[in-house]
């Protein structure tokens, strides 16, 4: 009789179209692990709105896997001793896992196969990082050429269903509540509850999606449309896969789904600079950028972490994020930009709020995204690309629909007045019930002045 074989699920909680799933069934019983690891070091535990989802795509796994007969066996500790307690345990000769490209998690993958038979799979993104190279072999730094080389070996490969799976007796688990994942916070994470986390909402998420692909190119910029996937949280903690994505979206829309498909690239993208880079997350890749002048503004800092700068589209996507663990993509950089330039304060203080904040704080992306804005990563916008909060928010909220959603005391000015409240005439301020100072702030810089002080710190480490 063959050996149980151990499946180690990390980021990539799902059953189907899973490498490592599919290799263990096929190789003898299966026994479904999870290890917790809170040794992280730094500032890399997992953050609070990720441990939400992770309990409830857990308790998914847990079910689905009880569906078939098994069961998930969660256990806390380094991933090579839990592994190694488990596999004596159960007799289990091998485990199969994902790749995956954290700095943490190839030093468990080192750990866990030092001791283990430990198989790795791919499946975690739609080509590994190092798969797509330049013509001379090198590894890409930019990501239009990196997509357009990446376009040509798609699509990938057809997803799989889940397979037939027997189980092994399993060894004794955690309790998933004795974790204490849910945040205790009093006024936090009440509105997470419009996901649906787990490989099920994962699918329902992409069969709506897939219906309004066709709009993305124009709605991933409007706000206050529901015009994106919203599979961003499913796809960092692995509930579909990208070939998934790809298969549905395309097999839709076919080539009128590239400008989604691209981002499903720019994550691949990410991970491919997190690999080449592993202190992304940490050090700016541009050297010039590790003497830049930030500033110490704990008064600011909060004012933007809690939505109360003054102005209105900062502060309906801050609030946002802390209401729904999420936040339109526009609306990111606008918020990143505003944290960066308009008060100076250090981008790796937002990308932390960030990672503790977002239900898809994925590490490669975060960074990514956070070093674009400050013009310091790989492939970046200029620093001197400093986005204008109200001139954003008139452009693409422009009825303020958004704006309305997230900053109900400013419901009721026109649209003239709800971008720029302190613009708006006392006769207009007081129809709408707005007392600026008191009902609502008065903005917390002025951005002409913000701008100019941006360039000259600028300035000083060219």
């Amino acid at each position: 009789m063959a050996a149980p074989q151990i499946v180690w699920f990390r980021n990539d909680l799902r059953l189907a179209d899973h490498a490592a799933v599919r290799a263990a069934a096929a190789a003898g019983p299966v026994v479904a692990v999870y290890v917790l690891d809170d040794t992280t070091p730094g500032d890399w535990r997992i953050g609070a709105a990720q441990r939400w989802w992770l309990h409830h795509s857990l308790a998914a796994l847990g079910r689905d896997l009880a569906g078939m007969g098994g069961r998930l066996v969660l256990r806390r500790g380094l991933a090579g001793e839990v592994l190694s307690d488990v596999a004596r345990a159960t007799g289990a000769t091998s485990v199969h896992a994902l790749y995956h490209y954290e700095p943490w998690a190839k030093a468990q993958t080192a750990a866990v196969g030092t001791a283990l038979d430990l198989h790795l799979h791919d499946g975690a993104y739609l080509s590994p990082p190092g798969a797509v190279t330049a013509g001379g072999g090198g590894r890409y730094r930019i990501f239009t050429p990196f997509w357009n080389a990446l376009l040509k070996t798609m699509p990938p490969g057809d997803p799989e269903p889940a397979p037939m799976i027997r189980f092994a007796d399993p060894p004794p688990s955690d309790d998933l509540a004795d974790w204490a994942l849910l945040p205790t916070h009093p006024d936090w994470s009440g509105g997470f509850a419009v996901w649906t986390p787990g490989e099920a909402g994962a699918h329902a998420a992409l069969d709506i999606f897939a219906a309004n692909v066709h709009a993305y190119d124009v709605g991933r910029n409007l706000p206050g449309e529901a015009l994106t996937s919203r599979l961003s949280p499913h796809l960092h903690h692995g509930e579909i896969s990208p070939a998934q994505v790809w298969a549905a979206l395309h097999g839709a829309a076919g080539d009128a789904a590239l400008p989604f498909l691209r981002e499903i690239g720019w994550r691949d993208f990410a991970a491919e600079t997190l690999d080449q880079f592993p202190a992304f997350a940490e050090e700016p890749n541009r050297p010039a950028f590790a003497y830049f002048p930030f500033r110490d503004d704990p008064a600011g800092l909060e004012a933007w972490q809690y939505g109360r700068t003054g102005y209105p589209i900062v502060d309906a996507g801050m609030r946002q994020l802390w209401a729904t663990g999420w936040m339109h993509n526009r609306v990111r950089m606008i918020a990143a930009s505003f944290l960066t330039k308009h008060l100076l304060i250090d981008w790796r203080v937002g990308e932390r709020w960030f990672w503790d904040t977002l239900v898809d704080a994925d590490l490669g992306n975060n960074a990514l995204g956070w070093q674009w804005i400050m013009g310091s990563g790989v492939d970046s916008s200029p620093f001197n690309r400093i986005f204008t909060p109200v001139g954003q928010s008139t452009k693409f909220d422009a009825a303020g629909g958004y704006i309305r959603q997230w900053v109900p005391e400013l419901a009721k000015l026109p649209d003239a007045a709800i971008h720029a409240p302190w613009e708006a005439d006392s006769a207009t301020l007081a129809a709408a019930g707005v007392r600026l100072g008191e009902t609502y702030p008065l903005p917390i810089v002025d951005h002409a002045a913000a701008r100019a002080r941006a360039l000259a710190a600028y300035a000083s480490i060219r």
